[in-house]
């Protein structure tokens, strides 16, 4: 098994401030209650290098030997009681890692199938979550995990219990486990309900000074040269890490929660207005979890500042275009400078539940015998690695030094008499005309769903219709690629039982018996869009509306899990203002800073959107596109401009695209040419003001 990297040589990618992330991990397997920790940040800045040599100082756990399920003595699994005497083990925690293309049954367990066909025996397999049982799971970019699945998960995280009762078996078993998820905000974020699920979140980026990024290679390259002398080196480290945690979890019981800590934390959840109890209830074990860590019995206003930087953030979304974050002179302002004072003590229950206040409750008091090492109160306090100094960034297997690539034009099939339509290049057009402008959209509304025509085999989502590997079970599948359809497989066999010598009980089945399920769902697909950013469009009520109009739609694509793109066209050519991404957060920030006016190059607009779709075919064949062009239909750039944009437009309807056009158009005086460019693309034809779903509300579909 390869050497993994230490966890107390990984740097952090800030010297005046503690590790964030590594922080959070830690807390979270001192309390696994808090809830599990999303980790968002840029590619190469040690998300998994840290995730991963997490697992290696954490205490080894005692477990049944040879029990499934990692239970402990005297633990109830679906194996039975063990009694307290029985044989046990120790092993190292477990890091279990969840692909993302994992099936349901892989993560729940399901009927182990061939002892079904074999032997005719019901028995249950247990998955990925049983194997996890009281150590990590792991998902790296979990963002691009099934809906479905992320349920799954954080259910299982919140409950400490998996439930399965699918295909004849019904299996309870414990699934306690720490959650790691990390994820890169550039594929596309996670619902808001789903980052709720999250007990913390951390957010995290490659160090931007010299010497902390060449401390970063000097220790990846030390590591690669020679990993058994650099992970002995750190060693001493490790223990001093792995001790300090199994004292923590020690002391976790003995940390007094008092009632002035309660109030505070309730205070700041309020003041930052989070929805809901959960906010409360993880700011508040992540404080009790921060306070045993520093090997304190009494919560101070650090341990609740910290618990709040990592429980509060990405609670307060309310929509996928609104930034994660929180305002830390706000909380500064709400904890106050110095200890508050705790309340006067509530008057007993009847029956006395052990709620006894007295001059011991000192509220947010360190008291005499507590903390070894008191935390600042001007943030956060020293990461895990102090053995190590404590001040060094975040590391990985190729730190940060990539940065997201600027969007560059694509090319485009050529066309008898197109002009000189190149994108210009990250230097041209640096200062923009006098006679451009930039105008801010509405607020977004509901849209009506615009959807592909035909049935695709796509990735699941939630726009077109597919064949998908879930859904409603809609017959059998001939290609054989769905799941196993137990009862049309018996059917097959049925008739063939005596000629094949059956004499027993058990059905017999052959290769050519087995059948699979043909099930239909919705999938994802490609929303480009292709806008006119034209002199014709530049008027501010128009280009109001319009902002608004792809703002609804980009939230609409955000809902049903779609990649996005975007095309802009104006002046003298065509721009891929964003190529093809899960992010509609980037769609959204490149669209608030588009700006308006010149002539309008409509033929380079449609050719450019053309060259993105078949660019995306080859790379990503199963995702049908949805060709959306926001335009008022005139083509006023270049040499016959109006027969090189019908000629487009007739080049993508022979490609078969999936296109509706956006009718900007506006006024007594209409001269219909949206209207006509629609039908020279076989697209749908839609005029800007019917784009919300209220505007047409009988309406349920449009291809």
């Amino acid at each position: 098994m390869p050497l993994q990297y230490p966890l107390s040589a990984v740097v952090a990618p800030h010297a005046d401030r503690a590790d964030d992330m590594t922080l959070a991990l830690v807390l979270t397997t001192i309390s696994p209650e808090v809830g599990g920790v999303l980790v968002r940040g840029e590619k190469g800045t040690a998300k998994s290098t840290t995730v991963r040599a997490l697992a290696s100082v954490l205490p080894p756990i005692e477990v049944v030997t040879g029990d499934r399920f990692s239970s402990a003595p005297g633990d109830t699994s679906p194996d039975g009681t063990w009694p307290l005497d029985a044989e046990t083990e120790t092993r190292p925690v477990r890091l279990v890692e969840l692909p993302v293309g994992a099936t349901e049954d892989r993560v729940l367990g399901s009927l182990h199938l061939s002892k079904v066909l074999a032997d005719g025996v019901a028995e249950y397999e247990p998955g990925l979550l049983a194997r996890a049982h009281r150590g990590i799971l792991y998902v790296d970019e979990v963002n691009l995990l099934h809906d479905h699945l992320v349920d799954l998960l954080l259910d299982a995280a919140a409950m400490g219990r998996s439930t399965v009762e699918r295909d004849g078996v019904s299996v309870a078993h414990a699934a306690r486990f720490v959650l790691v998820g990390t994820m890169n905000p550039e594929e596309g974020e996670l619902r808001p309900q789903l980052l709720d699920r999250f007990g913390l979140t951390v957010e995290i980026a490659a160090p931007r000074d010299p010497r902390l990024r060449a401390e970063v290679v000097r220790r990846r390259l030390a590591f690669d040269a020679d990993p058994e002398a650099f992970v002995a080196s750190y060693a001493d480290a490790e223990r001093a890490l792995t001790d300090r945690i199994v004292a923590a979890r020690k002391l976790l019981p003995e940390v007094e929660l008092t009632d002035a800590v309660l109030t505070k934390v309730a205070e700041v959840c309020a003041a930052f207005e989070v929805d809901g109890m959960r906010a409360d209830i993880v700011t508040t074990r992540t404080a009790v979890a921060h306070a045993a860590w520093h090997g304190r019995t009494t919560v101070t206003r650090a341990d609740i500042r910290q618990a709040a930087l990592l429980a509060l953030p990405h609670r307060r979304r309310r929509n996928p275009f609104d930034a994660p974050g929180l305002d830390e002179d706000l909380l500064d302002a709400i904890l106050g400078d110095e200890e508050p004072e705790p309340e006067p003590p509530l008057p007993p229950e009847p029956e006395g539940d052990g709620d006894s206040e007295g001059p011991g409750d000192e509220g947010l008091d360190t008291g005499p015998g507590g903390p070894t090492r008191p935390p600042s109160e001007d943030g956060p306090t020293r990461p895990p690695n102090d053995s190590d100094g404590g001040d060094q960034p975040s590391e990985t297997e190729d730190q940060g030094l990539d940065t997201p690539p600027r969007p560059s034009g694509a090319t485009r099939p050529p066309i008898e008499g197109e002009g000189a339509t190149r994108p210009p290049s990250e230097g041209e057009g640096a200062t923009r005309p006098a006679m451009e402008s930039v105008i801010g959209a509405a607020d977004p509304y509901k849209v009506r769903r615009f959807e592909v025509t035909g049935t695709g085999a796509g990735e699941s989502g939630k726009r077109s219709r597919a064949l998908t590997t879930n859904g409603r079970r809609a017959g059998i599948d001939p290609t054989g690629q769905g799941g196993l359809h137990l009862v049309e497989t018996i059917r097959a066999a049925a008739p063939h039982q005596r000629s094949r010598g059956r004499t027993d009980g058990r059905i017999r089945f052959e290769q050519a018996d087995l059948r699979t399920a043909r099930r239909e769902g919705r999938e994802a697909n490609l929303v480009l869009f292709c806008v006119d950013a034209s002199g014709s469009m530049a008027a501010r009520k128009r280009m109001e509306q319009v902002k608004t109009a792809i703002l609804s739609l980009l939230l609409d694509a955000y809902q049903r899990r779609d990649k996005v793109g975007l095309v802009t066209f104006r002046a003298d050519s065509a721009e891929v203002a964003l190529p093809p991404t899960h992010s509609v957060d980037i769609a959204a920030k490149r669209l608030a800073d588009l700006p308006a006016g010149g002539r309008t190059p409509l033929a380079e607009g449609l050719l450019t959107a053309a060259e993105v779709l078949r660019i995306e075919r080859v790379r990503d064949p199963r995702r049908r596109p949805l060709l959306i062009v926001i335009t008022d239909g005139r083509a006023t750039h270049g040499p016959d401009a109006v027969t090189r944009s019908r000629r487009a437009a007739g080049w993508i309807a022979e490609q078969g695209t999936s296109a509706v056009v956006v009718d900007c158009e506006q006024g007594p005086m209409r001269l219909g040419l949206a209207g006509q460019l629609a039908t020279q693309m076989q697209a749908t034809h839609l005029p800007i003001a019917e784009v919300s779903a209220q505007a047409l509300a009988g309406v349920a579909r449009v291809a």
